[in-house]
Order: structure tokens, then sequence, then C-alpha cells
């Protein structure tokens, strides 16, 4: 074996670093990714730089460009469409496992997360409306007590956070009645009523799917 020459840490905190640029828009779909900028922006060498861009172009959140290096990729409907698809099957699985093993928790522990994440949607942050919805679906992969659905979900979670704040920044108000969807997911699942659940997580990911696309496709969502 060959020694490892970059810490595996240090290339993920570069990888989160350029993703959280990607994400928050400040990266925006197309801009050219200039490696001794990041390099010297985060204060480290190339390499751990060169690594984490092939993470996030194995991960499809960026992209080669001819004769310019690798450049944001843009979000293509049909791909976050068949994203959202085996995220409705992992979502509906993890809220019936959920159901099923932590009842008990969820009902000690889910309102907090509720209402956190109508308090983030209040105040309008995109970034605070975001990062409630991945923590609320977090929640529910570990009450379900199955590691294999975080992560199934964690290869796609950059994707899923790139798609929400782009619609959320070009959309007037949030997908419908979100959090009263979520709070009806956990209802269910305080309840141990695994088949309300599981059917209520699935159509939630199904409306979720056809909202972001149909935003991603209209041309003042174009990204």
């Amino acid at each position: 074996m060959k020694a490892i020459a970059t810490p595996p840490n240090l290339v993920e905190q570069v990888r989160d670093a350029v993703l959280e640029e990607i994400a928050s828009g400040r990266l925006a779909p197309g801009a050219r990714i200039i490696q001794e900028q990041i390099a010297q922006a985060l204060g480290v060498s190339r390499q751990p730089v060169q690594q984490a861009l092939l993470l996030l172009r194995n991960l499809g959140v960026v992209r080669d460009a001819p004769g310019r290096g690798l450049e944001v990729a843009p979000l293509d409907p049909e791909v976050v469409r068949h994203i959202y698809e085996l995220r409705g099957a992992v979502e509906a699985l993890a809220a019936r496992r959920a159901a099923q093993r932590g009842a008990d928790r969820a009902a000690v522990e889910g309102a907090a997360l509720i209402a956190a994440g109508r308090e983030a949607t209040a105040g309008g942050s995109v970034a605070r409306m975001a990062e409630a919805d991945l923590r609320f679906h977090a929640f529910v992969h570990e009450l379900s007590g199955n590691p294999f659905v975080a992560r199934a979900m964690s290869t796609h979670e950059a994707q899923l956070q790139r798609v929400m704040v782009e619609v959320l920044k070009r959309s007037a108000g949030t997908p419908r009645d979100i959090w009263d969807q979520h709070e009806a997911i956990l209802e269910a699942i305080a309840a141990g009523d695994a088949g309300r659940a599981e059917a209520l997580a699935g159509a939630h990911i199904q409306q979720a799917a056809d909202y972001m696309v149909e935003r991603l496709r209209s041309p003042s969502g174009a990204c």
C-alpha cells in the first residue's frame, strides 16, 4: 500500500467548503472552478483541492469544461427527478421503520424540529430553511435504526441541498405546506402508525419533486 499523502479529513473539509459556496449560490452554475484561488482562500495546498473537486465531480456537482478545467454543473431537472424518485422510496422506508422503532423518541424530540423549521421559514433565510429540512429528514433516518438509509441519501445530499437553495431563492414563498407535511409524518411516527407514516413520507417527497422540477423548468427558475 502507498502512504496517504493528504489526510482524508482535510479533503473532506475542502469539499464541504466548496460545496457550501456552490449550494449558497456564491458559485453559480457555469462558474469556473479555479483551483489556485480555492487553495489560497482556504490556506491549503492544491493537492487536497484537486482531490475534493474529484469527489464533487463524481457527485455531479461540478463537471469538466473543455479548455477550462472544471465548472459548476447546472441543475438538470431530469436528474433532479431521478434523485427524488430514489429519495421517495428511501424516505418512505425510513418513516415506516421509524414508526416501528422510534415512536417514543419522535414524540419527545420531534416538536422542537417542527418549531425550528417553522421559525426558519418565517425568518425567510434560504440557508436556514434548507438546513431545517435536511435536519428533519436526518432525524427520521436516525429513528429508523437502519444505518444504510442515511448512507443511501448521503451520496445525493449535495445535489438535494443545491436544489432546495436554488428553488427557494427563485420562488415566492416556500413549497406549499412543507412543515404541515413534516408534522403529519412525525405524528404518524410518534403514534407508531407505520403504514400512515410510510404513505405520508412517500407523498411528501413526490409533491416536493413535482414542485422542484416545475420551478427548475420554468423560465424564471432556470439554473
